[in-house]
């Protein structure tokens, strides 16, 4: 709890100085507040008491006075309106920036175990909930404080019993917000998840709406997002339930009954002569300046609750500690060979599921071609992705040029990796951007000379805008091979010293598949290749075939001697080939 306020606190450090201005005035603002009533006050005893010297002068000056304070008054309001909504938006604009910052952090694992939907609300409605509360909370409680003790000490000084009336309540108030506390904020928790539900449903779908359309499954999606908006509509039904229990069940009847109070008991004074008019209209004034705290705490109450709510669904991301990082003492990969060593590689994608590849030990010498086959399931992508780093083997070690992967800084191990995955992902924007997305500092030349390496160009060129011709999101106006040959200019831009292509010509005809192939040879010359495919037809010039089971790496040669052994890889190559 301690940690996490003085988490919570810490975003207020760099507006240390807006802070302390905008609390200023709300302290001026609450003072204003309870000056007024008194000169009011001031100018109703002139009034009744009856001709006093300089009377009038007297009421011009007061009256004089309390315009400057309206005046003094709306300036601050004003800058507590703006500035202090300002240095909330600021606020939250950090905390957003860190959230994103973390997740961008956070392990593969992570990713798959969580909806993108969920992420989202995260980082937008939880971070927003907070902008009010670092806003208004600091006011509130000040503005409160300075009005309740304020309106206290005018409300003893003119009749202390009947303030010891108004207070009776104030127990009462403070034991019934206390019991809803809990329960408004275990509401808003739920309330949070449920919308975070309609987001990941949201994305699922919009993301498969071709998948949707084409087995005109709309209704199924309908009912599907139907059932998490019902949720959501209950959650907020439970939310709604306990605020109207917390303020118009009880603490509105309460500040209503005090106000009633202070009506008959301070009439009945008056009549007693215990008390005259100019100081009930004081004090009447002043009870309403007192109900204004209960009722700021109330807001307060609520902005707390969801705001806590948010806090700590953002939290329970930045406590998540990336289970992939840079060791103390990690080194920076420089001048790569290329040179990469398994040495009884063993892992497996969580505790309770069986062990993907085990004790696989490999030696891939520096610009060597290898090509990983097998069923699927083998653990071919697997094993390659325990190279970057997106995965950490349970057992063993992977060495690079002789230095275990996890002495590496993730950044200079993955500047030297290039990767094209199975799956391609393409960013919305134009295809020169996503090219170079390989190499931040590329020219419009050097996209070119990638895209003609990975057979992209021509049909770059044929679309009107060239190499400025916006993909749509995910690339949704290219097709399947198009996509991936984007993607694989993106790896022939990077030009890194080791290469990792997952299926990388999965998605293409055979004419763009010879293209890529003699592409992939030129570019595999003094680099470290390593080609996952399901095509044999892509890799049967491969010095090194290797031939994954769930045995490990039971067969590996050239594609003449796997044919000699009559075992798994022909096995493979005649069902494939028809033969």
């Amino acid at each position: 709890m301690i940690s996490g306020m003085k988490k919570f606190l810490s975003y207020y450090k760099p507006y240390k100085s807006l802070l302390i201005v905008d609390l200023t005035c709300a302290i001026i603002l609450s003072s204003i507040t309870l000056i007024l009533p008194l000169c009011a006050r001031y100018i109703f005893k002139i009034v009744m008491e009856g001709e006093l010297p300089n009377a009038i002068e007297r009421i011009y000056t007061i009256g004089t006075v309390m315009l400057l304070l309206v005046a003094i008054h709306t300036l601050c309001n004003l800058f507590v309106t703006y500035q202090g909504h300002m240095m909330g938006a600021l606020m939250e604009r950090d905390i957003r920036n860190e959230l994103f910052e973390h997740i961008q952090k956070l392990s593969f694992r992570f990713f798959d175990e969580q909806k993108t939907g969920q992420l989202m609300t995260r980082i937008t409605n939880d971070s927003l909930s907070l902008t009010e509360l670092y806003h208004h909370g600091p006011e509130d409680i000040i503005i409160s404080l300075v009005k309740f003790l304020g309106s206290f000490i005018i409300l003893m000084h003119i009749d202390l019993g009947l303030t010891l009336i108004v207070f009776i309540f104030l127990p009462i108030i403070g034991i019934y917000a206390f019991l809803f506390n809990e329960r408004m904020n275990k509401a808003m928790r739920t309330s949070r998840e449920r919308i975070g539900d309609i987001n990941a449903q949201v994305e699922d779908s919009l993301a498969g709406i071709r998948v949707v359309q084409s087995f005109a499954n709309e209704k199924i999606e309908k009912e599907k997002f139907a059932g998490a908006n019902d949720r959501f509509v209950d959650s907020r039904k439970k939310v709604y339930r306990s605020e109207a229990f917390f303020y118009e069940g009880g603490l509105t009847p309460a500040t209503q009954l005090v106000s009633i109070a202070v009506v008959i008991f301070g009439g009945a004074r008056v009549i007693n002569a215990s008390l005259d008019i100019a100081d009930l209209l004081t004090f009447v004034l002043c009870v309403s300046i007192l109900i204004e705290p209960i009722q700021l705490l109330m807001n307060f109450s609520r902005l707390y609750q969801e705001g806590r709510t948010g806090f700590e669904r953002i939290i329970e991301i930045l406590e998540t500690k990336p289970e992939i990082h840079d060791a103390h003492d990690a080194v920076v990969l420089d001048l790569v060979k290329g040179d990469i060593e398994f040495r009884n590689v063993s892992f497996k994608y969580r505790e309770e599921y069986s062990y993907v590849l085990n004790s696989v030990s490999l030696n891939i010498k520096s610009g060597e071609f290898v090509a990983l086959v097998g069923a699927s399931g083998v653990g071919k992508t697997t094993l390659c992705s325990l190279i970057p780093r997106f995965y950490d083997a349970i057992f063993g070690e992977i060495r690079i040029d002789g230095i275990d992967v996890r002495d590496i800084s993730l950044s200079s191990l993955r500047r030297n990796i290039g990767f094209v995955m199975q799956e391609v992902y393409l960013f919305f924007g134009t295809i020169f951007d996503n090219i170079r997305y390989g190499k931040a500092e590329a020219d419009i030349e050097d996209v070119v000379e990638a895209a003609k390496k990975a057979n992209a160009h021509d049909f770059i060129m044929e679309f009107p805008k060239g190499y400025d011709t916006e993909i749509g999101e995910r690339g949704v106006k290219l097709s399947g091979g198009q996509k991936q040959r984007i993607s694989i200019a993106r790896v022939f831009l990077k030009n890194p010293p080791i290469l990792i292509f997952d299926e990388a010509t999965s998605s293409l005809d055979n004419e763009s598949e010879s293209a890529i192939r003699d592409a992939l040879e030129k570019l595999a010359q003094n680099r470290t290749t390593i080609v996952i495919a399901h095509r044999l037809s892509t890799i049967r010039n491969a010095k090194r075939i290797l031939v994954l089971s769930d045995k490990g790496i039971e067969e590996q040669g050239s594609h003449a001697d796997l044919i000699k052994l009559e075992g798994v890889y022909t096995n493979l190559y005649k069902l494939q080939f028809k033969i």
